[in-house]
């Protein structure tokens, strides 16, 4: 990994280490739902207001496809897709980010989230789904879990400074089956 990129990721660590001591990892666990906050005494304003953010980039992201997902990532993003090397930089992601509305659908639930206590980096957690079907119009569906980290910008906006998925582990019914 790039040395920025490490010092970048150790800074987010460093800045959000008392949420991150809050969170319970089970991968046991089934997926929460959304918070609410009328049942959920943990959902505060900064949560609210990082789901709010996740809304709004899902819905561009539907409307737009890759290039709509890409726009919100900052300059000096870092993606950590499953299973490949980070990629980092708005321009790469851009790159990589390229299908059309009609070919793929990408959809996310957030489940969680902190912010900061300066209140201008918080991240977010949740699970995703992705559709789209092969040459042969077969459906292909991925699902997983992904986490988001949020920066506010020098102009006031919020862009994704990190932006990290891992698929959803094979079903114990789908594994070790004979032919």
């Amino acid at each position: 990994m790039h040395r920025g990129s490490c010092l970048f990721v150790f800074s987010v660590l460093v800045l959000l280490q008392p949420a991150i001591g809050q969170l319970t990892l089970d991968p046991a666990a089934k997926p929460a739902q959304a918070a609410n906050p009328l049942t959920d005494p943990s959902y505060k304003a900064g949560v609210a207001f990082l789901f709010d953010l996740e809304a709004k980039f899902e819905a561009d992201t539907a409307k737009g496809g890759g290039a709509a997902f890409a726009k919100w990532f900052a300059d000096d993003a870092v993606e950590l897709p499953n299973g490949q090397a980070p990629v980092v930089g708005r321009a790469a992601i851009a790159g990589g980010t390229t299908w059309s509305p009609d070919a793929y659908q990408l959809t996310w639930t957030p489940e969680g989230g902190r912010m900061g206590p300066s209140g201008e980096m918080g991240f977010t957690w949740g699970h995703y789904e992705g559709r789209s079907k092969d040459r042969d119009g077969t459906p292909h569906v991925s699902t997983g879990r992904y986490m988001t980290v949020w920066k506010k910008q020098a102009d006031g906006s919020w862009k994704v400074a990190l932006d990290a998925s891992n698929e959803e582990p094979a079903k114990k019914e789908d594994c070790c089956k004979l032919p």
